[in-house]
């Protein structure tokens, strides 16, 4: 029995420093309460030498066989708790956690482990043979109100909270063009979109291709005093990230480019995530595809177009003109060929331009960061040589 309390006594006196830390004193903590909340075992008076032992420690120390500093305890040794008139504290982790107090000896088993939340799987969809998912609010309205994609199932979120008008605008959209409109919850709506941002709603349809240029109406540049003479189409050369394609259909959409073709190859196709970067302009603005860039070029700078090639370095550029997008002035029908994100115009491309338009910097750059991303640097070019058409 004295071998038992020694073993307790050395215990409460390592765990005492950490009761003073917690209590935040300076001074002997003896005789105080440990800082987690208590309630009385056992009656009698007087601290034992258990008291500032948590219940959780001394059945730790029971389950292992030995006292709080790791020595073992005899069999016959008396159970520190059922000592008649001694003091017992009971806590849970809980209170420990919040006086910083760590038991030494404790068990892993002592701890009670993180509840998960219970959810189930969400149910799966079936999609549409050849469908894809829309996602996002504009795009999905706009989808829905134009005639270009074959509109499957429309999946609102159950609970629309602040969107409620939203949601019942949608079901309107449904009902007249004859769309089920499924409600469901927003697992099954990650699921469907492959946690992209939805906004509560998603739309199965059919995808949404390039228009061949054969398909294209042939504009009328009338004569050199006609108004259609100022016409700008943007021409991407390999563009391949999707949020990049949709940001740049947004400005060209905006700012009043009348046509984008895009090259075939290496170039990303017209998806969901490249609607949704667009806010729903791939929704409304054709885009076009052409195998043959360079033929295609070659052709409208024999029609009279002039075509304008784009630089990040005009250092770089060899037997073609460099000049500021400040300095460009807008008086014929103009393409604007932009290069790709990491390498910009390849080197036959820009042979075939007749200018180059660079974007002049607000102060000296560092080096490595000389260039802007290519739909914040065509939004610039757009801006400057389509506000000529507004001033006009």
């Amino acid at each position: 029995m004295e071998q038992a309390l020694r073993a307790l006594r050395r215990g409460a006196a390592r765990l005492a420093p950490a009761a003073r830390l917690g209590a935040g004193g300076h001074g002997p903590t003896r005789d105080r309460r440990p800082p987690w909340p208590c309630r009385l075992v056992g009656g009698g008076q007087g601290p034992s030498p258990g008291a500032q032992l948590p219940a959780a420690a001394l059945r730790g120390v029971a389950e292992a066989g030995g006292d709080a500093c790791g020595s073992p305890r005899t069999r016959a040794g008396p159970d520190p708790q059922s000592r008649p008139g001694s003091k017992a504290c009971e806590r849970g982790p809980r209170g420990a956690a919040a006086a910083g107090q760590g038991g030494r000896g404790w068990l892993g088993s002592d701890f009670p482990k993180p509840r998960r939340r219970l959810e189930g799987k969400p149910l799966p969809i079936e999609r549409t043979r050849g469908s894809e998912i829309l996602f996002g609010i504009a795009p999905c309205a706009l989808a829905l109100s134009q005639s270009r994609r074959d509109p499957f199932r429309l999946f609102l979120k159950e609970s629309a909270g602040s969107q409620r008008l939203v949601m019942s605008e949608f079901v309107l959209q449904a009902s007249a063009r004859g769309v089920p409109v499924h409600r469901v919850g927003r697992r099954e709506l990650d699921a469907l979109c492959r946690g992209r941002v939805h906004q509560g709603v998603c739309l199965e349809a059919t995808p949404l291709r390039f228009k061949s240029l054969e398909e294209a109406e042939k504009p009328d540049l009338g004569d050199e005093e006609s108004p259609n003479r100022q016409l700008v189409w943007l021409v991407l050369e390999q563009i391949q990230d999707p949020m990049n394609l949709g940001a740049l259909l947004r400005s060209a959409y905006f700012l009043g480019v009348d046509r984008v073709v895009t090259s075939q190859r290496n170039s990303c196709p017209l998806t969901p995530t490249v609607s949704k970067a667009s806010s729903g302009a791939m929704e409304v603005f054709d885009v076009y595809s052409t195998d043959d860039l360079r033929s295609f070029l070659k052709a409208k700078a024999a029609e009279g177009w002039e075509v304008v090639g784009t630089v990040s370095k005009p250092e770089e550029v060899e037997n073609v003109p460099v000049i500021s997008c400040l300095e460009f002035r807008w008086n014929k029908p103009t393409i604007i060929v932009i290069g790709n994100e990491g390498d910009g115009l390849s080197l036959e491309t820009q042979l075939l331009c007749h200018r180059m338009l660079a974007i002049p910097p607000g102060r000296a750059l560092h080096p490595g960061i000389e260039s802007l991303n290519v739909s914040v640097a065509t939004g610039i070019l757009l801006h400057s040589i389509c506000s000529q058409k507004l001033r006009q």
